[in-house]
């Protein structure tokens, strides 16, 4: 059976034993104190310094760079948070035991696959949430005032930058312009959790050599809207992004199961 590397990316330096409890690798992000025995982003080459825009995708920089082509073919690789995990099972959507993580490799998993979170749909908003939010893109398009015309440009225009979407988009290289457009104008779900585990390094590598330096990219855009912005939405536009792209990427490029991500607060919980 393949082996399971799962980094587990935390805030805290308290929740160190229970990462490592559950068989994982302890990743601390941000300026928070951590003792030595964390993997941190901060080391080698990275983009540490920009953690409060790109989330936890400053560790997958660190370990695209630093890391990743010592990692051995034959190993699946994946990313969970402090507060969100995979289920052990495709039907377990809850967490309350210790046996509920997942720690070994289904059978099912085909060695070529890359497994992602279930959907997340951009569904169940309140008139006065569409009002706050969405107006100025219903009031360039009144299509929008209906449910079912809601897809994730509405939302990402409404909640990250009205415009910001179609300024990355032109950024992205041609094989991806037009596929990525189509993708949020015709879906109104994406993968959620901005987490993934595969196999291939190949696959992983490929991914790394898309996003990054069309973030990179779009940071010469944002640059004046960041540096201005107290607006959290607008803030971490990259890690935004990154998470409708990544649905995208991986379902474009390669063979996708997906699996619960469960929302478990390891920070306000114990394991049992």
């Amino acid at each position: 059976m393949s082996s399971l590397t799962m980094y587990c990316i935390d805030l805290f330096n308290d929740d160190y034993q229970k990462i490592k409890s559950l068989g994982y690798k302890p990743v601390g992000l941000g300026k928070n104190n951590f003792t030595p025995n964390w993997l941190r982003d901060n080391t080698g080459d990275n983009i540490s310094e920009k953690n409060s825009s790109y989330g936890e995708l400053t560790f997958h920089y660190w370990l695209w760079k630093n890391k990743l082509k010592e990692i051995d073919d034959d190993k699946w690789i994946g990313f969970c948070a402090y507060r969100r995990f995979w289920g052990q099972t495709q039907d377990n959507f809850t967490i309350k035991y210790k046996k509920d993580f997942l720690n070994s490799v289904p059978e099912n998993w085909n060695d070529e696959s890359v497994i992602l979170g279930q959907e997340i749909y951009m569904d169940g908003w309140t008139p006065m949430k569409i009002i706050k939010h969405g107006l100025k893109s219903i009031i360039k398009n009144p299509k929008f005032l209906f449910k079912k015309n809601r897809n994730l440009k509405f939302h990402f225009d409404s909640f990250h930058g009205y415009g910001n979407l179609d300024k990355a988009i032109n950024l992205l290289e041609e094989n991806d312009k037009t596929d990525f457009k189509r993708f949020m104008e015709n879906r109104n779900s994406y993968n959620r959790g901005n987490m993934f585990i595969c196999k291939s390094k190949k696959i992983m590598i490929a991914y790394y050599e898309s996003i990054f330096p069309w973030l990179e990219r779009c940071e010469k855009v944002f640059k004046n809207i960041n540096n201005s912005s107290n607006d959290y939405g607008t803030r971490r536009i990259y890690a935004f992004l990154a998470e409708r792209y990544m649905s995208y990427w991986f379902n474009k490029y390669s063979k996708v199961i997906t699996w619960p991500v469960i929302f478990y607060n390891l920070n306000q919980n114990n394991i049992d």
